[in-house]
């Protein structure tokens, strides 16, 4: 690391702990040639999310959109938006983790149903029925069945 002072490329670290929110390593540093001490910070490069339409049309994953939508989906519903935000924060971890820099949208929708599923059951069939392109009220009628026979096999 250049010292910012005289240029030099050697230095030392003193001291090194997690950033306050825990992104990135921040590394206190001494010069070698001059001496002065400065701060670094060490974060993971990330690389960007691509989401795969059903088209196969490609966009760069869009954390806004998805809270949009998961907005849209809990309306009048007791849910704050820390909630949202960090069931977003799952889904994009589960997807980084996964290694991958594309996903399917379906694979991510599918991913945000069924955290979904745990916030809010309303919420759940609300999105899904956007999502999964819900025609007519069949559709809502034979998922609304299979989430009470899932409930009913939790409960037993």
């Amino acid at each position: 690391m250049r010292c910012p002072v005289c240029g030099c490329l050697e230095s030392k670290v003193i001291d090194s702990r997690p950033s306050e929110n825990g992104s990135a390593i921040r590394r206190r540093r001494q010069c070698e040639s001059c001496g002065h001490r400065f701060t670094t910070y060490e974060r993971r490069e990330e690389q960007p999310l691509v989401v795969v339409k059903r088209t196969g049309v490609k966009e760069p994953f869009d954390r806004e959109k998805l809270m949009r939508g998961l907005v849209r989906a809990t309306v009048k519903r007791d849910i704050d938006m820390a909630t949202l935000d960090h069931l977003i924060d799952e889904v994009e971890g589960r997807v980084r983790d996964s290694g991958m820099n594309e996903v399917r949208a379906s694979d991510l929708g599918d991913m945000v149903l069924e955290s979904l599923l745990d916030v809010d059951k309303v919420a759940y069939v609300r999105f899904a029925s956007v999502y999964r392109h819900f025609d007519d009220v069949e559709e809502f009628s034979r998922e609304l069945g299979r989430l009470s026979r899932e409930r009913e096999e939790e409960v037993q």
